[in-house]
This record gives C-alpha cells, structure tokens and sequence, in this order.
C-alpha cells in the first residue's frame, strides 16, 4: 500500500503515518482507533481546493492533520500538542 490512497470515495492513510503524527507507537493507535479514543475527521475540498483532502486525527493530548493532493500526496502536515492538557474542544472542530 501506497502511504495514501483513494478507494470507493475513501481516503485510507498508512497506519504509522498517523502514529508518527500522533507521536505514539503504532500498538497504541491501533488501540486507541478500536476504544474510540483515537479520532479522526476526513474533509474534500472545494472550490479552490478541489482534489484535496483534509485528514485530522485526534487523541488525548494531540491534534494531526495532513493535506493530501489527488495523488494522494501529502502536501501539508501540522501537530498541535497540548503536553498534560487535554484537546480542547475547539481543537475537535473541522477546519480549526
């Protein structure tokens, strides 16, 4: 697999991409996706951002997000870590 891909409308993304980003080992994002602590928003883009994706995922302490082309390559990617706090809510929202 290929560290991003489109299939059926979907948008799958290598599993450590997102643990790298996250900045957890990979058992634990696996967990965390299966507990539902681990989160993530999927977003198209539109008018000037047509063929763009907009992934963010979500856990405790930490928000990743990574823009993807209709290649499926990634051409931006950002991390906001809140240390020994936990996300705040506005941090959830789609497109903060």
């Amino acid at each position: 697999m290929k560290p991003i891909e489109f299939s059926d409308g979907a948008v799958e993304i290598d599993a450590s991409i997102v643990a790298e980003g996250l900045g957890i080992a990979l058992p634990r994002l696996k967990e965390g996706m299966r507990a539902g602590t681990i989160t993530s928003v999927s977003e198209r883009g539109v008018d000037a951002d047509q063929g763009r994706h907009r992934l963010t995922f979500f856990s405790e302490h930490r928000r990743f997000r990574v823009v993807v082309d209709a290649s499926g390559a990634i051409v931006q990617r950002s991390a906001v870590d809140f240390g020994d706090s936990s996300l705040p809510q506005s941090a959830r929202k789609p497109g903060g």
